[in-house]
């Protein structure tokens, strides 16, 4: 009976230091492309889910105009963010050549005293 003590262990084999660096460097590329792919599958699923959410908007705008109410939803300029948000997506995703971004921000003030007034004019920063 032998113990483990006494049992003869052999060294492991030893890569070479380029194998090891080509191997990393190698491994790292392919994690950086399927980063990329991933983040635009992502995207596109977001994107996706904002088109939902437009459409359900859309739908749900003539309901909400004939219910009185103090405060009323600003459907028309939650569209306008809806559709600068997916421009912003589809340039991303699909890019075409370098072009300078649109500085315009997005209104994020959906509340508006009646129904029937006007949109303020979206603030410009």
């Amino acid at each position: 009976m032998t113990s483990r003590a006494t049992a003869s262990h052999t060294a492991p084999p030893r890569l070479p230091l380029s194998g090891v660096l080509a191997v990393a460097l190698l491994c790292g590329a392919a994690s950086a492309h399927a980063d990329t792919a991933l983040e635009r599958e992502r995207l596109a699923g977001a994107q996706r889910l904002l088109d939902q959410a437009d459409r359900l908007a859309a739908m749900a705008a003539p309901a909400a105009a004939s219910e009185p109410s103090r405060y009323h939803f600003d459907y028309t300029r939650l569209h306008d963010d809806m559709r600068r948000m997916q421009a912003g997506f589809a340039s991303y995703l699909v890019p075409v050549r370098a072009q300078p971004r649109d500085p315009s921000a997005l209104a994020g003030q959906y509340t508006r005293e009646s129904a029937l007034s006007p949109a303020p004019p979206e603030p410009r920063r």
